[in-house]
């Protein structure tokens, strides 16, 4: 078992970084925010207001405050409002969101679907090809093929798998424009729902700042991001749980000494995998091999310095995904190349072990206890 945590700081030199993975996202509050239990600043609640509600298949909360007052009410609305209109462009589950009408076309003529879906997937395309491929976002034909999504585990035979490889890559989808998608082969399908979260979250933030509001945290479904500092002037302090189902404790706890932006994501494995005929199945599929992964990777936390507040929260939620997906031990290097600070975290037997890139343990403003 494996959790992966990463901290991408200094992105300007990167070069190119529940639910399902991959394609799919396996996510849950794996992340948190952990002030009542370890900040000690109880006294300064009430200055703090906490907004919360149900989207994209989960739960969201927002804390802000600042010495002007918030207007609560307000903000909920804008916030509710922008869910709303993510889900009509990005939900793989409306049908007649932007990104499933063009699912349903079967054509390789280019279709507008706007300037934000095709960002979106120019950056996933990006952390797939530093994943060489195991991260793409065309897989999910293949996650419902071995039964990923529902409950009964569908093994394909190789024949069937290798049918349905053909009708998966990046290289079967281009951007001829900034708001136009176009597949080369009619058949492919594309899930952004490993990377819409992290998105989301640097939405929701923007929304929180067009309110003037420079001190929140905002969180979607365990991914978030930070930003300023507590009334009493401590830092935000957020836990990464310990990869056990249906544990709550906590594995690392990150105290954030900086009130620039930071965006904290987590993929992980261990709650979502079938057990069949003493063989245990992860839902994290290998778009190389169509097949689930066999490494002992089983989490990745990532934590993001954000310097473009719409673009860092969106590529930490891919490299997290595809880190997951590359394991510890294919994980590490790239995570390395490419600039990002991730933290692994495995399980040997029945032993939590540990490693962390190179940016990750030159982390300053980051205490990791």
């Amino acid at each position: 078992m494996v959790i992966v945590s990463v901290a991408i700081q200094g992105l300007g030199t990167i070069a190119g970084k529940a639910s399902r993975l991959v394609s799919m996202r396996l996510k849950w509050p794996v992340v948190f925010a952990i002030a009542s239990v370890l900040s000690g600043c109880d006294s300064f609640d009430n200055q703090v207001h906490k907004l919360s509600g149900a989207a994209q298949g989960t739960t969201w909360h927002v804390s802000v405050w600042q010495s002007e007052g918030v207007d609560v009410n307000a903000l909920q609305q804008r916030i509710d409002a922008e869910f709303n209109r993510l889900d009509r462009s990005l939900s793989n589950y409306k049908p007649d969101s932007d990104i499933e009408r063009f699912n349903a076309t079967e054509t390789t003529a280019p279709i507008d679907d706007g300037s934000e879906i095709v960002e979106l997937v120019e950056a996933a395309k990006q952390v797939s090809q530093a994943s060489q491929g195991c991260y793409d976002l065309t897989i999910k034909p293949l996650f419902d093929l071995w039964g990923f999504s529902g409950q009964t585990l569908t093994p394909p035979d190789p024949a069937t798998l290798m049918q349905q490889l053909q009708h998966v890559g990046f290289s079967k989808l281009e951007t001829p424009t900034p708001t136009q998608l176009r597949k080369t082969d009619p058949q492919i399908h594309v899930d952004i729902s490993s990377i819409a979260q992290g998105y989301s979250v640097g939405r929701v933030a923007t929304v929180v700042e067009a309110a003037g509001i420079q001190n929140y945290l905002v969180e979607i479904g365990g991914e978030l991001q930070t930003r300023g500092h507590k009334p009493d002037s401590s830092s935000w302090r957020i836990g990464v749980k310990r990869p056990l189902p249906g544990g709550h404790s906590v594995q690392k706890a990150l105290t954030i000494r900086q009130d620039a932006p930071v965006s904290v994501m987590t993929s992980g494995t261990y709650r979502h995998y079938f057990d069949e005929q003493g063989k245990r199945y992860s839902h994290v599929l290998d778009a190389r091999t169509g097949k689930p992964v066999t490494h002992n990777t089983v989490s990745v936390t990532v934590t993001v310095t954000v310097t473009v507040i719409n673009d860092n929260p969106t590529l930490a939620d891919a490299w997290s995904t595809a880190l997951l997906c590359l394991g510890r031990e294919s994980g590490m290097p790239a995570a390395d190349d490419n600039g990002i600070a991730a933290l692994f975290i495995t399980t040997h037997n029945n032993q939590f072990e540990e490693a962390a890139t190179y940016r990750w343990q030159s982390l300053k403003t980051i205490e990791i206890h």
